[in-house]
């Protein structure tokens, strides 16, 4: 009697778990926005030669995948917290899955100004670049790189030249330094170049000794007028330098070169090779190079 009772309860405690099953089963076919979401699959990734995979997203209206080694930090995504962000927000901050559609905000790599190739951790252009600060940079003579930094321009309404950004630059200088651009009658390199106060410092009525306040600005405009490349520099050889930006139409972006006044006459080539990078860099939607890429170890 006690086992066919068993026998009994065993059954009800089965069928009930099989109708408990089958209700969650009911319950998540019917209310799907209740269940997990789905994992998004990883896209394909490019990897170079050591297993090392590239950074992926859209920088501009381009898909892209930069070769592993390249980047001096790390790749900034639009919506990513910035560097001096509350540690709070970033804790709670979730990035949306790496695809080839995710916006770049912007990232950094090492031009190689000689040949138009660029710094890769595991080749052989590390070594040279450790080689030329070694013995380059202590001795004062030109250093043959420049650092680059790239910046994805997705705002529609802005325009992709440094009209305003010009004009500004006038204005202060005049507004707080007390001294006016005045453009040169002859052109340098295919530039436009305007010296500060006409290259005189008006406290001694000499040449400029110090690039505290002044710098030459060079500037390259389109058909239109635009101002599309904007250079300044010291000119004093204490700081012997340049800070050169360029707008990219075609890209959608906005770059920045540091390098040595010594290769301003490659300005327009660099303009070139930097853009030659990036395509090299190009790919589908699924992540199919669409070249080879430069830089890849």
């Amino acid at each position: 009697m006690k086992s066919g009772y068993k026998k009994i309860v065993l059954i009800v405690v089965l069928l009930w778990q099989v109708l408990l099953l089958t209700g969650c089963d009911y319950y998540l076919s019917e209310q799907p926005e209740k269940q997990p979401a789905q994992q998004v699959p990883e896209p394909f990734r490019n990897q170079d030669s050591r297993g090392r995979y590239d950074t992926i997203g859209k920088l501009g209206t381009q898909s892209i995948s930069i070769p592993a080694g390249v980047i001096d930090g790390w790749a900034r995504y639009m919506g990513d917290p910035g560097d001096f962000a509350d540690p709070k927000i970033k804790a709670k901050y979730q990035r949306p899955p790496k695809t080839y559609d995710l916006p770049i905000e912007s990232f950094g790599f090492q031009y190689r100004i000689s040949d138009g190739d660029v710094y890769t951790s595991f080749r052989q252009t590390e070594e040279d670049y450790r080689r030329d600060n070694e013995t380059l940079i202590p001795y004062g003579k030109p250093f043959p790189w420049a650092g680059v930094i790239i910046y994805g321009e997705y705002d529609a309404a802005a325009p992709l030249n440094f009209n305003f950004t010009v004009q500004n630059e006038f204005k202060l200088a005049k507004e707080i330094t007390y001294f006016d651009y005045i453009q040169q009658e002859q052109p340098l390199y295919g530039l436009t170049v305007y010296r500060a106060n006409n290259g005189i410092d008006p406290e001694t009525g000499e040449p400029w000794k110090s690039d505290a306040n002044a710098k030459d600005i060079l500037l390259k405009k389109d058909q239109a007028g635009n101002i599309k490349t904007y250079i300044k520099c010291e000119f004093t050889h204490h700081i012997d330098s340049c800070s050169h930006m360029f707008y990219n139409d075609r890209w959608h972006i906005r770059v920045r070169l540091g390098y040595s006044r010594t290769y301003l006459p490659l300005w327009q080539e660099m303009e070139g090779n930097i853009i030659n990078i990036l395509n090299s860099w190009r790919v589908s939607r699924e992540g199919k190079l669409l070249g080879k890429q430069i830089g890849k170890a």
